[in-house]
């Protein structure tokens, strides 16, 4: 079997530039490599994750409930595997994933109440690995990012035009909550914490890639 490494940070946090950046050591190493992005906005499986996110649904994200809206992210990654990837991850390819499964403990355990945080852990990996029949990761990374540090770089991203926002990335309060969701989960669940921060900034790109690097040396 291949092995599934996820790259997860909030908005921001560097992630596409991290997996690109890894993707290319690890291709000229001679590994058989893969990049995947969720979700596949490409595909007609995000439909329900496009209309979620543009406020078809509500305003507010926690107008869809961390349950339904984890099915809309779930079912557009199950799509991706069975049309595209599932035989790849037979041949022993490395998938690196910008997003996974894992981003539904992020974005959707912060709408249920911190005392329900296990519960819906195990009903995530019930659901996507175990029910919709997903791979599990062999490792996930989080790319921390201090939430001032993570406005200033989606302010700069977008030109200063929050309309270009999605419901998450336009609701602060909200994110600060997933990043209390990431925390508790790379706490609970063994996922590589990567600070990203120094002094009230990011760190350089290559720092960063070095960090990432080193936490997957024995598994890659």
């Amino acid at each position: 079997m291949g092995k599934i490494i996820v790259i997860e940070g909030l908005d921001g946090s560097g992630k596409a530039t991290q997996t690109k950046l890894l993707y290319e050591r690890l291709t000229a190493q001679g590994k058989k490599v893969r990049r995947l992005e969720f979700p596949d906005y490409g595909s007609p499986s995000a439909a329900l994750v496009k209309m979620y996110l543009n406020g078809d649904f509500g305003e507010r994200p926690e107008d869809v409930n961390a349950y339904a809206a984890s099915a809309f992210y779930a079912v557009d990654r199950a799509a991706s595997f069975l049309k595209d990837w599932k035989r790849g991850y037979q041949d022993d390819t490395v998938f690196l994933c910008d997003r996974y499964a894992t981003s539904n403990i992020i974005y959707q355990m912060a709408k249920v109440p911190p005392g329900e945080r296990d519960a819906f852990i195990a009903w995530q990996a019930d659901f996507e690995y175990d029910k919709l029949g997903l791979p599990r990761p062999d490792a996930v990374l989080y790319l921390d990012v201090e939430p001032e540090v993570s406005q200033r770089l989606m302010e700069k991203r977008y030109g200063g035009d929050n309309s270009k926002k999605d419901l998450h990335e336009s609701n602060l309060r909200f994110l600060l909550s997933c990043r209390e969701s990431a925390l508790y989960a790379a706490e609970h669940c063994g996922w590589t914490m990567i600070s990203c921060c120094e002094v009230g900034d990011i760190k350089p790109i290559e720092v960063i890639a070095e960090e990432i690097e080193k936490a997957l040396k024995n598994i890659l």
